[in-house]
């Protein structure tokens, strides 16, 4: 189906483009499921899907199709986090990973990032990343929206822990 094909690609560009300037990365759960509804509700969204679908699943295609990977590949790039762990913006990824985004620099150093509320997945995966190869390092970890996530310097401390019991070399919040 061609048509659907375009018009799913035309609506998931506008739902990104939306997604960016809501900074949807930043939206509380509730945040997020009110705007799913006024997309499912939009006549140039929901009434463009809801032609080729039941209406009824219109809001569930939106989230688990059209916007599953949106933070993933929003955050994919590493040279935001590259510059926050102090690493010139073009080393080069031996490997690259994704569920947390990361990857093995030419050097051995594991490096991953997420959103803060990622924090435990994100830590092990250095860990585990760099734990089956020799060679490789658990150098960083760059957790973002921080503020959202962990105003609480106690909190903030026992992931600093963790992140240290895991010889994890670097951890930076970033706001």
């Amino acid at each position: 189906m061609t048509i659907f094909n375009d018009i799913r690609e035309e609506v998931r560009q506008r739902l990104w483009a939306d997604a960016d300037q809501l900074e949807w990365t930043r939206l509380s759960d509730a945040e997020k499921s009110r705007q799913y509804s006024q997309w499912t509700e939009d006549p140039n969204i929901g009434g463009r899907l809801g032609a080729f679908m039941d209406p009824r699943k219109v809001r569930v295609y939106i989230k688990d199709t059209l916007l599953k990977s949106y933070t993933r590949e929003r955050m994919a790039d590493p040279r935001a986090a590259f510059r926050i762990l102090g690493i010139p913006e073009d080393a080069v990824c031996f490997e690259s990973f994704i569920k947390p985004n990361g990857c093995r620099l030419t050097d051995g150093r594991v490096v991953c990032w997420s959103l803060a509320s990622y924090w435990k997945p994100t830590l092990l995966a250095v860990y585990e990343r760099a734990y089956w190869i020799s060679e490789a390092s658990p150098h960083g970890a760059v957790l973002f929206h921080a503020a959202d996530q962990f105003p609480n310097l106690r909190t903030r401390m026992m992931v600093e822990d963790i992140a240290a019991r895991l010889e994890i070399q670097q951890l930076r919040w970033v706001e």
